[in-house]
């Protein structure tokens, strides 16, 4: 089954393999009492401790160190709301090539800042996917710089797989994984190491209700586009990926939707409870747990923490405080 997508097994190993010196082994770490949980036990995978502060590295890093020596003379260029952004002008760092990023005007100022103290000035665009590949194309024509997409690169997908692959290692009783999901790098990095490694593990997706072309996706059979940018979830604000769709849809689990509030409260939860400091993108998987808990009652979970690039002012007394609403119960189950 691995076979017919873009990438398998070998490009996650080998990607492994190449990014080591450059990323961190981050830690899986047990919660203890999380609201709401009917868990056996529940981790989270730290990568909100990750180089800059997000699994995005790993990616990233990955194609970059790929590029042959001709293509990295041509600087990268990549468009991204922020931690794909910063990951990329790092890692161009770590080879000391150029890095060309677009980002969306309304990106977090934490991850605007992120990339500036890179010494790379970010390109401002407009706030939709096809603002963000109008500019980047015209920059790599302009540039000639390699366009490294931020989910939708073999590449990428391959880096994002090696999460899972550490998981596996230091959580080996885990029967549950829970991934968020934007474009889907992530989430099929995941689920094609899981299926090579532990394939009776079941993984599943959590996204934004406000953000849920992935659920939309999943239940139509093609590629769902973006309806709204303003979930609090930043990083979880794009559309699947033609390479990514395809690994989800085989393979994934279920899809689960989660509200706002359900978000907010867990940036401060986790915050407070484990001295875990995440962005609201890093912790929808573990919304995903709390909203639908009767999913993985008596399971082992892992949650993937993917990201801890937190504005100051999300920190403020109320600032993550959405209006108060039902939480959402939707799922993709193909069943339905």
């Amino acid at each position: 089954m691995v076979s017919e997508f873009a990438i398998g097994w070998p490009e996650i190993e080998a990607a492994q393999g190449r990014i080591r010196p450059w990323i961190f082994r981050t830690a899986v770490t047990e919660l203890q009492g999380w609201t709401g949980s009917t868990t056996a036990s529940l981790a989270v995978k730290c990568e909100n401790q990750q180089r800059n502060f997000a699994f995005k590295a790993r990616g990233a890093c990955n194609a970059v160190m790929s590029l042959t020596a001709e293509q990295a003379q041509q600087g990268v260029v990549t468009h991204s709301s922020g931690n794909h952004a910063a990951a990329l002008a790092w890692a161009a760092q770590q080879r000391g090539i150029a890095a060309h990023i677009v980002m969306p005007e309304n990106s977090a100022k934490i991850k605007l800042d992120a990339v500036r103290r890179l010494g790379v000035q970010p390109v401002l665009c407009g706030r939709t996917n096809e603002d963000r590949e109008r500019v980047a194309s015209e920059v790599a024509e302009r540039t000639g710089a390699v366009f490294i997409h931020p989910f939708d690169h073999p590449d990428v997908i391959a880096g994002q797989g090696t999460v899972a692959v550490e998981i596996l290692a230091q959580y080996p009783q885990a029967d549950t994984l829970v991934v968020p999901v934007g474009g889907g790098g992530l989430l099929a990095g995941t689920l094609l190491a899981v299926q090579t490694l532990r394939p009776e593990i079941q993984v599943f997706a959590a996204e934004p209700e406000l953000a849920d072309d992935a659920f939309r996706s999943l239940k139509s059979g093609r590629i769902e586009p973006v309806l709204r940018t303003d979930t609090v979830a930043d990083g979880l604000r794009t559309s699947l990926g033609q390479l990514t769709f395809p690994i989800i849809q085989s393979l994934v689990q279920d899809v689960l939707c989660v509200s706002e509030q359900s978000i907010c409260r867990c940036v401060s939860e986790l915050a407070l409870s484990s001295r875990l400091i995440a962005e609201p993108s890093g912790v929808v998987a573990l919304a995903a747990i709390q909203e639908h808990a009767e999913l993985f009652r008596d399971r082992r979970v892992v949650a993937v923490l993917s990201g801890g690039n937190l504005d100051q002012m999300e920190l403020l007394p109320g600032s993550l405080n959405p209006a108060e609403k039902k939480p959402a119960q939707k799922s993709a189950d193909r069943s339905e």
